[in-house]
């Protein structure tokens, strides 16, 4: 079987629908395809608007960082795996990543998935910051990130 893995950071919006679609073309034979999108909230963790996100990042070291995530991944036994990341402006609602990951069988693809999002989170080299009206923050990982993580290291 061919090994497909495709990493990227987006400047502008994506849709992550048609990216679905072009990874399960690129997939067949896969027995199961498991993907995660995540999108920009409308409102901060404490419940303020948030007008716009974000994301500065340095080229080579953030696609770097992507990489050997992805990378990585390759313990759980998927052939094919994606992480589209973007990058810039992000405004609520439109998508911030998508993670999917095939393989012969369900388990092994779910958990490539959640691996790669739970390293996305706390290990690829972002700087995100929130655009509120009253005013901007930097945003950290959370300690719920920080343990998502780790689980993956026991």
């Amino acid at each position: 079987m061919t090994v497909i893995l495709t990493c990227r950071l987006a400047e502008s919006s994506f849709d992550p629908w048609e990216e679905l679609r072009q990874f399960a073309q690129a997939a067949q034979g896969a027995g199961a395809i498991s993907s995660f999108t995540g999108t920009a909230r409308p409102l901060s963790s404490n419940g303020e608007p948030v007008d716009a996100m974000f994301l500065d990042h340095h080229p080579r070291m953030t696609l770097s960082s992507m990489r050997e995530i992805v990378d990585a991944a390759a313990r759980f036994g998927c052939d094919y795996r994606l992480v589209i990341h973007r990058c810039g402006v992000v405004l609520p609602g439109e998508p911030i990543v998508l993670v999917a990951a095939a393989s012969a069988h369900r388990r092994a693809a779910i958990e490539a998935v959640e691996y790669m999002i739970d390293r996305l989170k706390t290990d690829a080299v972002f700087w995100k910051r929130e655009d509120r009206p009253s005013g901007s923050a930097w945003i950290e990982p959370r300690a719920e990130d920080h343990a998502a993580h780790a689980r993956w290291e026991q």
